[in-house]
């Protein structure tokens, strides 16, 4: 009998004194957003009707926190209403969006192991793709030596479809074969810098008319960057990104791309305490590749960003591989936000686009065409209820060109292009009460 009576003396004890060593947290989040699709991501055509539906994310979330290791998992069910029947047993929906353990290897070094978000800087080439419900997570071995405002990372990732007994072909979908990144950020007294090398390998497949793989290679592509620069003068603050990408693309040619961001921020100092009123204005260039030669990737490609943030809220650059290796863009834009209160913000977003690179008729050859692609206008708000509970919403109008319409190769377009959003996001310890809102 001694040996139970102890076994359960000692389990008592640790639920007793557990808070001493650890800590265990649990929190979660829902967000459940309604939208009016008539032009968003891409164009709508004549004929074609507008979309309207509501969907969610539901996440769970767990944290263990103790001197020998950090535990962190979260679990998320992402569904469009109505997409499941109300009598099922069993759906695809629910997965697993992070699981790491973070462990001390040294005073100020630790290691992360397990699926991650990788979110740093501007968000614009590595983000967790917040916006989207399904969010971002790469599976990912991490090194972290932080010290005061120095930060230093490094890590690499090596994926594969599944436990194989033979061969290492990586089929799944667009995603990396292995990858590799090194990162370093410093902040002075008005000084904010970060630097950032990307590598990764994507798998490239040949096979013949019946299936059979008659050549396999993985083609490397390297993204150089310094992802932040701010510099803070009063109220005045310069930013700025500048990335560039070489190598070769999943296709095997030659890439030499880049991304260059300049942007200018002024806040109006305002009597009422609470109140804010900021203007930006600022453009950013993406290159691309001419429409009557193909043989060189020169388009950039923000690969693992969070691009809802960039280029206007409709999606119509960038984001799900919409204008991926394409013709660049050029965007000039400018910003107003009014924050009433800690709780309420109304922002405009007026952005105008253009191509980068010549765009010609037929693609091939034929007359060039003018390189303006149009106008958006972003308008949004926020209203924060409570610690939990805030809503948010937007409404976006496109004003396209013929330019655009060639590029899109989706049919005759509407003349009216927009889209609308109404968003319930209930994050109870998160800070972060918005979601894809940039200023």
């Amino acid at each position: 009998m001694k040996k139970p009576l102890i076994f359960l003396f000692g389990i008592s004890f640790l639920m007793v004194f557990q808070p001493l060593f650890a800590q265990f947290n649990l929190d979660g989040q829902l967000i459940q957003r309604s939208e009016y699709r008539n032009g968003f991501s891409r164009l709508i055509p004549e004929g074609q009707s507008p979309a309207g539906f509501i969907a969610q994310r539901a996440r769970l979330q767990a944290s263990y926190q103790s001197d020998p290791v950090d535990f962190y998992m979260s679990i998320q069910d992402i569904r469009v209403w109505g997409n499941t029947p109300q009598v099922k047993l069993s759906d695809t929906f629910l997965s697993v969006h992070e699981a790491y353990a973070e462990l001390p290897i040294g005073d100020s070094w630790k290691i992360k192991l397990g699926r991650q978000e990788l979110n740093y800087d501007n968000f614009r080439f590595l983000g967790n793709l917040d916006w989207a419900l399904q969010g971002r997570a790469h599976d990912f071995a991490m090194v972290k030596q932080e010290q005061g405002n120095r930060k230093i990372h490094f890590g690499a990732g090596y994926n594969q479809d599944g436990a194989q007994l033979s061969g290492n072909l990586f089929n799944t979908g667009n995603q990396y074969k292995y990858a590799q990144m090194f990162r370093y950020e410093n902040k002075w007294k008005n000084l904010h810098l970060s630097f950032l090398f990307w590598n990764d390998g994507r798998q490239y497949i040949e096979r013949d008319n019946v299936g059979t793989v008659i050549a396999d290679r993985v083609y490397h592509r390297q993204t150089i960057g310094i992802p932040t620069f701010k510099y803070q003068f009063k109220k005045t603050l310069l930013s700025g990104f500048y990335y560039h990408q070489l190598g070769k693309d999943g296709m095997g040619r030659t890439t030499n791309g880049f991304d260059v961001n300049l942007q200018a921020s002024q806040q109006v100092p305002l009597e009422s305490e609470g109140k804010k009123l900021r203007f930006a204005a600022g453009i950013e260039i993406l290159s691309g590749t001419p429409t009557d030669d193909l043989s060189e990737n020169k388009s950039f490609s923000p690969l693992y960003g969070t691009n809802h943030l960039y280029n206007g809220y409709m999606d119509l650059f960038y984001v799900g591989g919409t204008h991926e290796n394409n013709v660049g863009l050029k965007d000039i834009y400018l910003k107003g936000r009014h924050d009433f209160n800690p709780s309420f913000f109304i922002q405009t977003d007026a952005h105008f686009f253009s191509s980068y690179a010549d765009v010609y008729t037929n693609f091939v050859s034929g007359e060039m065409m003018d390189k303006r692609l149009g106008t958006e206008i972003d308008l949004s708000f926020g209203l924060v209820f409570n610690q939990a509970i805030s809503l948010q919403g937007g409404y976006s109008q496109f004003f396209h060109t013929d330019t655009m319409e060639l590029i899109q190769a989706n049919g005759s377009l509407k003349n009216n292009q927009n889209w609308a959003y109404l968003m319930l996001i209930v994050r109870p310890t998160m800070p972060n009460k918005f979601i894809g809102i940039l200023f």
